[in-house]
């Protein structure tokens, strides 16, 4: 029987409860929000369960959303099951101030590089990683450069005055 984003549905709202889970099929692929705390047992049963097969992790990312108070960082997951070629989307959110998520290096050893990079550039904490630390940016950095906590450009800068490219003052 082949794999269907109705089957997939089906068997985490059985396993943890259709109020614990937000589902979104808008998109070209079946995105599942999870309560943070739960994100090692709904990888572990993906992983295990024979019906699901999710054994390969693709991408492991964060998106800050800073007007989302007491969830600014969301940790997105992207799983593969190569048997049936099906794609799932695991989401969870986790506050700016404590953002400490369950490592998934455990079940997925891709995860330990992928969650390193995540760390360097969002700052989110993966609970038990071997090896947390900066892969990309030097040690002696004290800020997480993806956040949305600084400016795109200096605002000082008069050779970014729109006057100067046109698009400011008075047009005739």
């Amino acid at each position: 029987m082949a794999l269907t984003n109705d089957t997939i549905k089906e068997q985490l709202n059985t396993k943890f409860g259709a109020d614990q889970l937000q589902w979104d099929e808008s998109s070209d692929i079946l995105t599942v929000v999870i309560p943070r705390e739960l994100n090692l047992k709904v990888l572990q049963f993906l992983f295990d369960e024979p019906a699901l097969g999710f054994r390969f992790l693709t991408d492991l990312c964060a998106v800050h959303y800073p007007d989302n108070a007491g969830g600014e960082l969301a940790v997105v997951y992207h799983l593969h099951n190569l048997v049936e070629n099906v794609r799932l989307r695991l989401k969870l959110f986790a506050p700016i101030e404590k953002p400490d998520v369950y490592t998934a290096s455990n079940i997925f050893a891709g995860a330990n590089w992928m969650e390193r990079e995540t760390y360097d550039f969002f700052g989110v904490n993966f609970v038990g990683h071997p090896n947390l630390r900066r892969i990309l940016n030097v040690d002696e950095m004290d800020y997480f450069p993806l956040r949305k906590e600084y400016p795109l450009e200096d605002q000082t800068r008069i050779d970014k005055d729109d006057e100067m490219f046109g698009r400011g003052g008075s047009y005739n």
